[in-house]
């Protein structure tokens, strides 16, 4: 199968291309970008010199629509509103990275986002793909808007206690942590090594646009209806996400027992690994990796769970879960071209 990323410079377009030149049934066709057109990739990331030999090119919507069959979209939001229709209009299939169609409502995209929203006849049209959430809805689709790292581990943390009833709704909070990686690969004052290192802060307190992604999975994977606090900070580091989620217990359980119901829940997906009680996970075990490892602990004293989530965020909270979507639309097994073991330490 032929497919081409569209924003072949970033860090998500990079690692994207490094997975897709490990696919066994995927050829790298064409890499696009506005800003290095001409360049051979290896120039902006030497890493890649005598392993992917790719010029980045302009982009020419018919051209492109000839050659391929699946496009990437590794684009800043605001980008991929406007191409991906007329992709979709030549029979190509869409998986946008960005932020642009994972939101049903066009007016709480604006409210969020600050800018204007894609046209409501391709929100609806897109699949939110949450692979171990949305498996059937994705196999199907033509337009998959890719999750954003934050709602990837806190997702898989929450709905399987929600669908059970395990936790109280209104009692949710969500602590989360990310690598600079997160931020892209654009220079900015919040991502300067003199800012970052040895430092740690909160940002985006209550501002955070993966709120409503957040708030409208949960609801319609969980008919939840509550607002989710959520808090994220930039942590010194390259790559990783940890969510560390509280929530009231809604009945008296054991660690244990919270441990066999995820298990339960995620058994026919490899990407997911529940830890033991009394095991917590730790973003160096899924650094490069493309899974999620969920750990618990069940407070009886306080009445509270604690569930910590860890992805590697450029991995499963980007690239490797666009291409575990690509998977599922083929019929593949989701394991395919991504079955790389952790980089450790």
């Amino acid at each position: 199968m032929k497919v081409a990323v569209i924003g072949g410079t970033g860090y998500g377009a990079v690692e994207l291309i490094r997975l897709l030149h490990n696919h066994p049934v995927v050829d790298l066709e064409t890499v696009v970008s506005h800003s290095s057109v001409g360049s051979q990739l290896y120039e902006t990331y030497p890493h890649l010199t005598n392993v992917i030999e790719t010029p980045l090119e302009v982009l020419d919507i018919e051209k492109l629509s000839e050659k391929v069959q699946v496009l990437f979209f590794a684009t800043p939001s605001g980008i991929s509103k406007d191409l991906v229709p007329k992709f979709i209009e030549n029979e190509i299939t869409c998986i946008d990275l960005s932020g642009d169609f994972r939101l049903k409502s066009s007016e709480t995209y604006e409210k969020w986002y600050h800018q204007p929203a894609a046209d409501g006849k391709y929100l609806e049209k897109a699949v939110y793909g949450l692979s171990e959430i949305n498996p059937d809805e994705i196999k199907n689709a033509k337009l998959i808007a890719n999750p954003g790292c934050y709602p990837t581990a806190t997702l898989l943390a929450l709905i399987p206690a929600l669908q059970h009833g395990i936790i109280q709704q209104q009692s949710i909070i969500i602590d989360a942590k990310s690598g600079v990686s997160g931020a892209g690969r654009g220079l900015s004052l919040g991502t300067h090594y003199g800012e970052v290192n040895e430092n740690l802060k909160a940002y985006k307190l209550g501002a955070h646009q993966h709120i409503p992604e957040i708030e409208q999975t949960l609801h319609q994977a969980c008919g939840y209806t509550s607002n989710v606090t959520f808090s994220t900070h930039l942590v010194p580091m390259t790559r990783g996400i940890m969510c560390t989620i509280y929530a009231d217990l809604a009945e008296k359980i054991s660690t244990k027992d919270v441990v066999r119901i995820y298990k339960e829940f995620y058994l026919d997906h490899p990407f997911v690994r529940i830890r033991e009680s009394g095991v917590l996970p730790a973003t160096k075990e899924v650094y490069g990796s493309n899974f999620c490892d969920i750990g618990f602990h069940a407070d009886e004293r306080t009445g509270k769970l604690t569930i910590v989530s860890v992805i590697d965020n450029l991995v499963k909270g980007a690239s490797g879960q666009a291409i575990q979507n690509l998977n599922l639309m083929n019929g593949w097994d989701v394991r395919t071209g991504l079955l790389s073991v952790p980089v450790y330490p």
